[in-house]
């Protein structure tokens, strides 16, 4: 999938550079391969800010302003952390979107109600975020490849359904 990323990377960097809006990730279970995958396209750094790898709750908390409570209540691997994640990398990097992912990869530490492969992506800036559940394990490795390629896909989508964010939308006369 390193193709299709670099394809995807290019694509988003095309929406955003064009704008001048910017770009930043807050990447859990991923563990900044998202940001990777972005830096990989020439010319990132005209529009990308930066990442947070918030591989625990603590840094989840204090840079991100997740919510302590839902994290105690419902675990980092929810939805609202994931909407919350990006809310919180969009004020920390002062970016004008961010992607989030949060989840288990594996190859352990899925429960009955969380089981491995779980992953919550986020992405979009403070007033409109959409999100994805993936929910298959096909290992470790496939997992995150699989998260990153989606996460990326997500946004890409968001930003063309979208583009009266990005200051393109389209009026008729």
């Amino acid at each position: 999938m390193e193709l299709e990323n670099r394809v995807l990377s290019r694509d988003i960097s095309q929406l955003l550079y064009e704008k001048g809006k910017t770009l930043g990730t807050a990447e859990s279970c991923t563990g900044g391969r998202i940001a990777e995958a972005i830096i990989s396209t020439p010319g990132a750094s005209n529009y990308f800010k930066g990442s947070i790898v918030c591989y625990n709750n603590e840094i989840k908390e204090q840079l991100l302003f997740v919510d302590h409570v839902l994290l105690e209540e419902k675990t980092a691997f929810c939805e609202e952390v994931a909407i919350q994640m990006v809310k919180g990398a969009c004020k920390t990097l002062n970016v004008d979107f961010a992607i989030s992912a949060t989840g288990i990869a594996g190859p352990g530490g899925g429960t009955k109600d969380i089981p491995v492969g779980t992953i919550w992506l986020a992405c979009g800036n403070v007033d409109k975020i959409v999100t994805l559940k993936l929910e298959e394990d096909e290992g470790r490795d496939m997992n995150l490849t699989s998260a990153t390629y989606k996460a990326l896909q997500l946004l890409l989508d968001f930003l063309e359904s979208n583009k009266e964010l990005l200051g393109t939308e389209e009026t008729s006369d």
